[in-house]
């Protein structure tokens, strides 16, 4: 090639906006390789296992919940088993009940 050629770089050490660039491309290489490399799941994560949780402790509270009120209003009136027994099915109502409200919402 001759030196008048338009093709040709020149040899006076490099094009500085060429050089530039190049960075920015390995950079914006880099940064998409991190956006899009797999994610390692290292235990239990998202909404669906929230959502899981919500409903595991729903089950368990509630019910646990209405039991307590029921015992203690037991001990109070002195009607042991009636309002025991009475909270505990409403807690078990209530607890189905927000269950079913976890359930419309969306995993994702």
């Amino acid at each position: 090639m001759t030196t008048n050629d338009p093709e040709q770089a020149p040899d006076d050490g490099g094009d500085t906006r060429l050089g530039s660039l190049e960075e920015r491309l390995r950079a914006a290489q880099r940064a998409e390789a991190e956006r899009t490399a797999p994610v390692e799941l290292t235990g239990f994560s998202g909404k669906g296992t929230s959502q899981g949780n919500r409903v595991l402790s729903t089950l368990i509270g509630v019910p646990f919940g209405g039991l307590v009120v029921g015992f203690a209003i037991d001990e109070v009136a002195g009607t042991r088993p009636g309002a025991m027994l009475v909270m505990l099915f409403f807690g078990i109502i209530a607890a189905f009940v927000q269950i079913w409200r976890i359930s419309k919402e969306r995993a994702e």
